[in-house]
């Protein structure tokens, strides 16, 4: 009988089903792994985002919010002190005014000259004069005049007299200062502020009490 004839070439063995099986499963992994990454970069821009817009509106609602300053009477201190009584009412009366100009907002405020009238029982008895100024941001700015008070021009003075006698002079005070609010040395707002204030004075005692300003 005749040798079985061999091939020259050796036989290469079948490709294997759990070689190819773990080639997939590497692909796989590596395609989830590559998922992952952008699902975790897209993460990180939409939680950028969502930082800068809570900063943008932060800024808006705090810095980039103007607000009117508030302008009210601090104090009071008399070095004239001469009242009459209930049969002679009359009042003459020198006044240490000190005036405050709060201004809350992030930019200074820098108003023009204004005029405070004083009044008693809706009677103008005084006038102080305002120089224009500023106020720094975030501050309060104190001005401090002397006011001249008298009860020369009061059409009557029935009241007064019943006021001399009950020991308290209620004043009233109302200005308005105009100005603008100057934010970052680029932004420039009109502003005013509006002063409304009563104020009791003691004539027992010659000081100002119970002052509130609206």
């Amino acid at each position: 009988m005749e040798a079985k004839s061999q091939s020259p070439y050796p036989l290469v063995p079948a490709a294997n089903g759990h070689e190819r099986s773990d080639e997939e499963s590497v692909a796989a992994h590596s395609k989830e792994l590559k998922k992952k990454k952008r699902m975790k970069c897209l993460l990180y821009i939409v939680l950028f985002a969502v930082f800068q817009t809570g900063i943008i509106l932060l800024f808006a609602l705090t810095v980039m919010r103007i607000r009117n300053p508030k302008f009210r009477v601090r104090s009071g201190s008399f070095t004239t002190f001469n009242v009459g009584t209930e049969a002679s009412p009359s009042f003459d009366l020198q006044m240490n005014t000190q005036f405050t100009v709060k201004n809350t907002n992030f930019g200074h405020f820098k108003y023009e000259g204004g005029l405070v009238t004083f009044a008693y029982r809706g009677t103008p008895v005084g006038r102080a004069t305002i120089q224009k100024a500023r106020a720094r941001a975030r501050s309060t700015k104190k001005v401090d005049v002397v006011v001249e008070l008298s009860s020369n021009g009061l059409p009557n003075t029935n009241e007064l007299g019943r006021d001399i006698s009950a020991g308290v002079l209620t004043l009233t005070s109302s200005s308005k200062l105009d100005g603008k609010i100057h934010l970052m040395k680029v932004i420039k707002k009109k502003k005013s502020t509006q002063m409304n204030c009563t104020m009791d004075v003691a004539i027992d005692t010659r000081t100002v009490r119970n002052i509130i300003c609206k």
